[in-house]
């Protein structure tokens, strides 16, 4: 942790420690409701400071004008995206009639700004904290902490925002993580989307920015960051949605601050509601909440798959309902530019399941072909364990591109960087290690060297890609009337629907015949059993019969093999088994090779063939990633277990006779 991060979580500290005021007349789930707003509030105050009397004589100066010109005025009076025309502050407010000033002060903000605390229902928790004469010294507390510009960066208010969320959230057992992610994969994941983009930021380009998840807008800040320390002649537009009202009233503080376009960071749910649905993006960033539920929003992602398809979002394919995290990487990727104009470039956090959960033909599996049959997928890193704050599982960076330089076309980089972790001092929740700076310009090389080595490998897109074929073998069946084979009888439903008249003949027209004949053919057996049936009078249909045919047999390896009306032979469907052949092999030279001298009565159920290219076997795709790095380590030899275990059983020994003594 850097200096500049310790000084800030100082300030989150003793921000954070007005919760102490509120102990016993709030609930711990409550802090962050009143702690968060309070703490906007006063950063807002210390930027707008430096114009405040310019605004105030403005203010004055224009009061009879219509609304509409007077806001035009008193911004540009101000020097920022909003202001205040309150001469009030929060160290002037009387100690009398707080809540009225303060409210009166808060309603004194431009519009977007007073919108911010409407989110945060702040006029609820000020009259609350009035009830309780806390307000007073709430106010006199924030008005005493240094939140200006000068003092703090956007990017340092951004990091402070981050640790008061994460306090609230562990106040009121929520997950930090689904507000914002960590600053080192924020970091490591827009260095890896911008790295080689200096063409795209040429002096006075206009480059847009999106997150769908935006949180508290940390890809934003540091994507816009990122790209002024490159160009400051760039002008960066950012643009994000965000579900939770707090966060996104957070995000929305910050893009005001900044002087971006408030009104494109949208509240609501990206999945259900897109609310930039007509624009493209030059790039984007996103850390999707892992293994998420999308029940919630299935209608409206259901109806758009199957009435829009590929002109909708979701045109390859549906991911199971447990996890939705697919489902905002293809949200993304409809938002990419055609590859004439330059294209796009996305950066997204996934975790493990994404890579290979669903097997040939399930929705997972069409959306990873889809991605690396259009040769989007251009690198995955492994990121190492216990990285954010509410989970210590397995994650991936997936850098995609609709224009891949030359050199990548065809092909997908595989990065292991699981080793490149640092232990935290303290650990932040699950977080108990970061990426620093140093592992991730390693990081970065590695992608941007494009070189085979022990962590960075490079396949070909066909890698990934496999027929699953289905392997059949014929049915062998024994017939016999035993007693135990006819008591089975009474377990099939075709025949317990018939009366009892019928059920009682086909019992006796079984026992007429001899118990111990074993018949090894089933067409002998079945003419033989329907002239028995006929005998007693019982006349079966084909599903009773079948039923009866099932309850009579048994698989038997010597007998001969069962065959349709035309000859064939039948399948055993108890033996039925799958083969995965590579995409880049002929399936029926692998079936030879792999399947005929273990079971050579085998053949391929040619009828199974893929919906897409009708080709034998169905199309299967995933990204089995650790296989790709793993390194075999050979067991110790067995005289250097028998020593140790020797040594182990010595020592208890000693113990006993030491205890025994």
């Amino acid at each position: 942790m850097t200096d500049d991060q310790t000084n800030h979580s100082q300030t989150a500290a003793f921000i954070w420690s007005v919760a102490d005021l509120l102990r016993g007349d709030f609930k711990q789930s409550q802090y962050g409701r009143v702690i968060l707003p309070f703490t906007l509030l006063r950063r807002l105050e210390c930027v707008l400071e430096p114009t405040k009397a310019q605004v105030l004589s403005a203010a004055q100066e224009h009061q009879a004008k219509p609304d509409a010109v007077r806001e035009k005025l008193l911004l540009r009076a101000a020097g920022q995206q909003f202001f205040n025309a309150s001469p009030l502050s929060l160290a002037t407010l009387s100690d009398s009639q707080t809540a009225d000033d303060l409210m009166s002060y808060v309603q004194s903000f431009s519009q977007d700004a007073r919108e911010i605390f409407e989110h945060f229902h702040f006029e609820d928790f000020v009259q609350q904290l009035s009830a309780n004469n806390l307000l007073y010294q709430v106010v006199q507390r924030f008005a005493s902490i240094d939140l200006s510009p000068a003092t703090i960066s956007n990017f340092g208010m951004g990091i402070i925002f981050e640790e008061l969320i994460r306090k609230f959230a562990e106040s009121s057992n929520e997950t930090a993580g689904e507000h914002f992610t960590p600053r080192d994969i924020v970091h490591l994941t827009t260095s890896l989307v911008l790295t080689g983009q200096e063409g795209r930021l040429t002096p006075n380009s206009i480059v847009t920015i999106y997150d769908p998840t935006a949180g508290t807008g940390g890809f934003l800040s540091e994507g816009d960051e990122y790209i002024q320390q490159i160009s400051e002649s760039v002008t960066v537009s950012l643009h994000g949605q965000e579900l939770n009202p707090e966060s996104y009233a957070i995000c929305k503080a910050d893009m005001l601050i900044k002087g971006q376009e408030v009104s494109n960071i949208k509240l609501g749910n990206t999945l259900s509601d897109d609310q930039l649905a007509t624009n493209k993006f030059d790039l984007m960033l996103s850390n999707p909440p892992f293994g998420v539920e999308w029940k919630k929003v299935q209608k409206q992602v259901t109806d758009e798959h199957k009435h829009r398809g590929f002109d909708g979002r979701f045109g390859p394919g549906l991911p199971r309902v447990s996890d939705g995290s697919l489902l905002f990487l293809m949200h993304l990727v409809s938002k990419m530019r055609d590859a004439r104009e330059g294209g796009s470039r996305i950066g997204i956090i996934l975790n493990g399941s994404p890579l290979f959960t669903g097997g040939a033909g399930s929705g997972e599996s069409e959306i990873r072909r889809y991605l690396l049959q259009n040769d989007m997928v251009e690198a995955i890193v492994a990121l190492p364990t216990d990285m954010f704050y509410n989970t210590g599982i397995s994650t991936y960076v997936w850098v995609l591109s609709n224009n891949k330089p030359a050199e990548r076309r065809g092909k997908v980089q595989l990065i292991d960087a699981t080793d490149r972790a640092t232990k935290m001092r303290k650990s932040l929740g699950s977080k108990r290690q970061f990426v620093s700076e140093s592992d991730q310009d390693e990081i970065v090389r590695m992608y941007g060297d494009f070189q085979e080595t022990k962590k960075s490998k490079i396949f070909p897109i066909e890698a990934f890609g496999y027929r699953r074929i289905t392997v059949e073998r014929p049915l062998q069946l024994n017939f016999q009337t035993s007693e135990e084979r006819i008591a089975r009888i009474a377990d099939e439903k075709a025949i317990l629907k018939m009366d009892q008249e019928d059920q009682g003949n086909i019992h006796a027209a079984c026992r007429a015949m001899n118990a111990k004949t074993v018949y090894r053919n089933r067409k002998q057996f079945q003419k033989a059993l329907k002239a028995s049936l006929t005998d007693h009078q019982v006349y079966l249909g084909a599903p009773q019969l079948k039923s009866l045919l099932n309850a009579l047999s048994e698989r038997d390896p010597e007998a001969d093999i069962c065959t349709d009306s035309k000859g064939n032979p039948e399948a055993d469907t108890g033996l039925r088994d799958y083969e995965n052949v590579p995409l880049s092999e002929s399936v029926y030279d692998y079936f030879v090779r792999e399947v005929k001298p273990h079971v050579p009565d085998a053949w391929i159920d040619e009828s199974k063939r893929d919906e897409k290219d009708g080709e034998v076997g169905i199309v299967g795709f995933e990204i089995p990633f650790n296989r790709h790095f793993y390194e075999f380590t050979p067991p110790r030899p067995l005289e250097e277990i028998d020593a140790d275990l020797k040594q182990c059983t010595d020592r208890i020994k000693q113990m006993i006779e030491e205890l025994s003594a």
